[in-house]
């Protein structure tokens, strides 16, 4: 009877995974490290090579691969055999082959996770003392050495500062905050920088194109998004979203297995950004009802309450750099979202969206460590909307003062909700200065300083203001006199800075009065006289019951 199970596969032919199989084999490859190449690069040309190199950063974003890579260039010998150090290892000599397959005799790899002891460390100071066997150096390559005891760090010091010429150490560490100031200051240290989503998403745009896969660009860029800066972890995410799309039989243009937005967003738990998007229209409007049925249905649909969460931080975030004049150009974001960013940054204030980024990072710590997270979010989301029928501190101070602490308030502009009880009713004033007057009775008087010594009145329409500054002003201060002003006036207003004629501020006509009544009467005959006879005397001229202008004559 003859055996009709497939034969074994060879082991050449096991499957690898993308993080493994995409690993940078040159400097060119690896992404996001510029600065540190080019670094290398020189000292490679100048001769100017360290006895220790130490990589730092975040984890996979390539420190081991680039210990790697630091090997292969110190030995690359070229293909014909004769060449020297260089920036870009030939990748076809024996030393580069060997060191890209971990086998090469010279290039010793340890792991400080489970060789942290001194012992460990004595083997490496009694191997160091024989030359290399084959290649120009010999090199250490030590991942995670901050896992080193400490006796294991005193060990290694005097080594590691006059370490033999042919020996060279590489260090690499996701937390260098636990290695000794004694072995950094013995290292040439690089900080690999977290990759940037554009980065990732056209690093892994190449990849399922070689693996002859297809995918749609959301889908790029929301792997790019979870993977937080880390090749490693993007590559094992888009591996997962393959297999996921070819077990799914999604199929895109020639056939090919496709991954879509839609399959990420439900393998990684992810929100729509358009849901939670209306999920922050929701909790601004104040409709309690509407707001936990959207909770529930993202989290019918099998998204996490800290994900919806983190989703509204975000929102909450890029509004209030958009009104602060940032410009954030994402790529994922589409016309409809920038159009709504805009939207809500032009109608809510700088203190409502700090008062909803406190509450909703104050929710996202609880549910991060509640039992019961879906309940915990609910119970966030409420409490912000019910905050929004509370009266700003400025407002309850306010209150105070004037002895209204009984009474209803309205909630402050752009927060949501509605006030308890009936709302306060508009005061519009009927003048630019019964404006400013209205600001000093309402304890608003670095604004009302503000604007009678630097805005010129172009158009007076309430709750319309264009005017002409004084001097030039930024977007924050403008902010700041319309956020006081739709205050004390219980309204939103619009602040322009227009062209066309404008009226003088209201210090320059108060210095315009002065002036002239000044002139007005030293120009009389008998004070003349008095200039003339008392030519020490001063007099005190006043202009109005609130100020006095002095002269000396």
């Amino acid at each position: 009877m003859f055996d009709e199970s497939p034969p074994p596969q060879p082991v050449d032919s096991a499957y690898r995974v993308l993080a493994r199989k995409y690993r940078p084999q040159t400097f060119g490859e690896l992404i996001g490290q510029d600065a540190m190449v080019q670094t290398l690069g020189n000292a490679i040309r100048r001769g100017r090579l360290a006895h220790a190199f130490l990589m730092t950063g975040v984890r996979g974003v390539g420190k081991t691969s680039t210990a790697r890579l630091i090997a292969k260039a110190l030995n690359c010998v070229g293909p014909d055999g004769q060449g020297g150090p260089t920036i870009d290892p030939c990748g076809v000599c024996e030393p580069c082959r060997a060191i890209a397959e971990g086998r090469h005799i010279d290039v010793i790899e340890m792991d400080a996770a489970s060789h942290t002891g001194v012992d460990d460390v004595r083997e490496i100071i009694e191997a160091v003392r024989y030359a290399a066997v084959s290649a120009r150096y010999k090199v250490y390559i030590i991942d995670e050495v901050h896992m080193l005891s400490k006796n294991a760090f005193n060990a290694l010091l005097k080594t590691l500062e006059e370490p033999p010429a042919h020996v060279k150490f590489l260090f690499a560490t996701t937390e260098v905050n636990k290695v000794p100031v004694t072995v950094l200051s013995r290292c040439q240290r690089f900080d690999l920088r977290r990759i940037s989503a554009e980065k990732l998403a056209d690093h892994f745009t190449h990849v399922v194109e070689a693996e002859g896969v297809a995918a749609e660009p959301a889908a790029l860029q929301l792997i790019a998004q979870a993977a937080e800066g880390s090749a490693r972890d993007g590559l094992s995410i888009l591996d997962q979203a393959i297999a996921h799309a070819e077990l799914g039989g999604d199929a895109g243009e020639g056939g090919r297995a496709l991954v879509t937005a839609g399959q990420v967003r439900e393998m990684l738990g992810l929100s729509d950004r358009g849901s939670v998007r209306r999920l922050f229209g929701l909790v601004l409007e104040g409709d309690s009802e509407a707001v936990l049925k959207a909770l529930k249905d993202q989290h019918d649909l099998g998204v996490e309450p800290l994900a919806i969460l983190k989703g509204l931080l975000e929102i909450v975030h890029a509004v209030t750099m958009a009104k602060a004049g940032r410009r954030h150009d994402d790529p994922a974001q589409s016309a409809e979202e920038r159009e709504a960013l805009a939207d809500w940054a032009s109608q809510l204030g700088f203190a409502p969206l700090h008062r909803l980024w406190q509450l909703l990072l104050k929710g996202h710590e609880e549910v991060a460590h509640a039992i019961m997270p879906m309940e915990t979010a609910e119970m966030a989301l409420l409490r912000i909307v019910h905050a929004a029928s509370l009266p700003d501190p400025s407002d309850l101070a306010r209150m105070l003062v004037e002895g209204g602490a009984g009474q209803s308030a309205a909630p402050a502009p752009g927060s949501g909700g509605a006030a308890q009880g009936a709302p306060a009713q508009p005061q519009m004033p009927g003048s630019f200065e019964a404006l400013i007057k209205l600001l000093w009775d309402n304890s608003r008087g670095i604004v009302a300083d503000e604007m009678e010594h630097f805005v010129r009145p172009v158009r007076y329409a309430p709750p319309e203001l264009d005017f002409q500054p004084v001097k030039p002003m930024d977007r924050e201060a403008i902010d700041r006199m319309k956020q006081a002003i739709d205050d004390v006036t219980r309204s939103r207003w619009q602040l322009s800075i227009v062209q066309g004629e404008a009226q003088p501020s209201l210090a320059e006509r108060s210095a315009k009065a002065e002036a002239d009544a000044r002139a007005e009467i030293l120009s009389n005959p008998v004070l003349q006289a008095a200039k003339q006879a008392f030519a020490d005397a001063e007099l005190l001229l006043p202009v109005d019951e609130n100020a006095k202008w002095s002269e000396s004559a």
